[in-house]
């Protein structure tokens, strides 16, 4: 039999005691795959002491996480989190040694992916990341491999589990925004402090990751422009409804001759595409090839299961001997694209206001839109809103974003509107 595969394990929370456990439970079955055995010889975490479930006795224990990318081992698999710090070092001292690198590391591959992948081809190393993005769904492979022959015009879609839970809580009972959250909490499914997840920041680090692989450029999370759901109302909600839209945290990749765009925002997207349909945690991305078309990957984004079969998916091609240049194409071809303007990107806009209840307001509203040069589709008022605001809707025509911009900046300020008005794109 063909000499095992051994691997060090950094971090032993919900994924690193997932990863233990797919590879006990599945043991024979990832031998036969791998062709060859995968075992864990040492791991490392904060505290020695916890309960985890399952039984790391037979493991060595390293209490400098850094000092497993010298073990003897074949593998270093990181599970740490953060973009910098333990996780940082460990993944640059680990392919410094030729050493092959796992991570679910979203934020750290989104950051330091370019530096990690020129690193692990210096050194022979795979480093394979499949649990970064969209938990067990083979997106990253389906990229890099399946759809290797194509022209990606366009990657999107939804990136977070926690908002599309939130969204969908919202959707089906008519709750508002901060009720569900705190229902996400209790249940595990948000954070104490859920900022990365409803402010956009997570999905924004999946998507510089995707749109690396999909348009060969260096990962740009700085060129990423993320917003989140955290002032989203009830009342947006079945507005979106009424209009034959849901409401969804959609990230967009797109790269052409004016750099490459990268966005995460609330979109509405229409009762009849595939992501109007993608409910609960779970996350959807969709890839448009030249040639393949449309492909969709859907699946559970988070979580101890899926995530860990990706990690230990890697672990096996790794096994094999198959992996390549991390994101696709060598470090060295990957080309730093400028940011893509959004200003003259042309779609249809929603436009939320929550306005005093006076004569005048709507005037006050269209003159600013027809002055900014955009053409209103449709206006609804409804009615008082529970700070004794009235809600005021709008959808626009097609036309260039930078006229929504002007036509917003020329109302910031004014005394009829109560807080920061909602802006969101249609995805038709």
């Amino acid at each position: 039999m063909a000499q095992a595969l051994r691997v060090t394990l950094a971090g032993l929370g919900t994924v690193g005691g997932g990863v233990i456990r797919v590879l006990d439970a599945n043991r024979e079955l990832i031998e036969r795959r791998a062709g060859r055995p995968i075992e864990v010889v040492a791991v490392s975490a904060r505290d020695r002491s916890k309960d985890r479930g399952v039984d790391l006795s037979r493991f060595a224990w390293v209490d400098d996480t850094a000092a497993l990318a010298e073990a003897e081992a074949d593998v270093v698999v990181e599970l740490i989190g953060g973009a910098d710090g333990p996780a940082l070092t460990l993944a640059r001292r680990a392919l410094s040694a030729g050493r092959h690198v796992v991570t679910a590391n979203k934020a750290m591959l989104a950051h330091h992916g370019l530096e990690l992948a020129g690193a692990a081809e210096a050194s022979g190393a795979a480093l394979k990341f499949e649990a970064a993005v969209a938990g067990g769904i083979p997106v990253i492979k389906g990229l890099r491999e399946g759809a290797a022959a194509n022209a990606i015009a366009r990657v999107y879609g939804i990136l977070n589990g926690t908002c599309n839970f939130i969204l969908s809580k919202m959707e089906a009972e008519g709750r508002d925004f901060a009720d569900v959250l705190a229902e996400a909490q209790a249940l595990g499914y948000a954070e104490a402090d859920p900022s990365f997840d409803i402010d956009g920041v997570d999905a924004a680090h999946k998507l510089s990751i995707l749109a690396s692989l999909a348009f060969g450029t260096a990962p740009a999370f700085a060129q990423v422009a993320a917003s989140g759901i955290r002032h989203l109302l009830a009342a947006d909600i079945a507005e979106a409804a009424a209009l034959g839209y849901r409401v969804r945290l959609v990230g967009v990749a797109e790269a052409d001759g004016a750099g490459l765009f990268q966005r995460v925002h609330a979109h509405l997207v229409r009762f009849d595409h595939p992501l109007a349909h993608v409910t609960g945690a779970t996350n959807a991305v969709v890839a448009e090839g030249n040639f393949v078309g449309r492909l969709l990957f859907q699946g559970a984004g988070a979580g101890e299961g899926p995530t860990a079969s990706a990690v230990v998916a890697d672990l096996i091609d790794i096994a094999r001997g198959e992996f390549g240049p991390p994101f696709a194409m060598p470090a060295a071809a990957l080309t730093e694209a400028a940011a893509a303007p959004s200003g003259e990107r042309r779609g249809r806009a929603y436009l939320r206001f929550a306005v005093a209840d006076r004569v005048g307001v709507l005037a006050e509203i269209a003159a600013a839109m027809r002055d900014a040069g955009v053409s209103i589709e449709s206006l609804i008022q409804r009615g008082a809103l529970a700070d004794g605001s009235v809600l005021v809707a709008i959808v626009t025509h097609e036309g260039p974003e930078r006229c929504v911009a002007a036509a917003l900046e020329r109302l910031r300020g004014s005394q009829s509107l109560h807080g920061e008005p909602m802006w969101m794109h249609l995805l038709d």
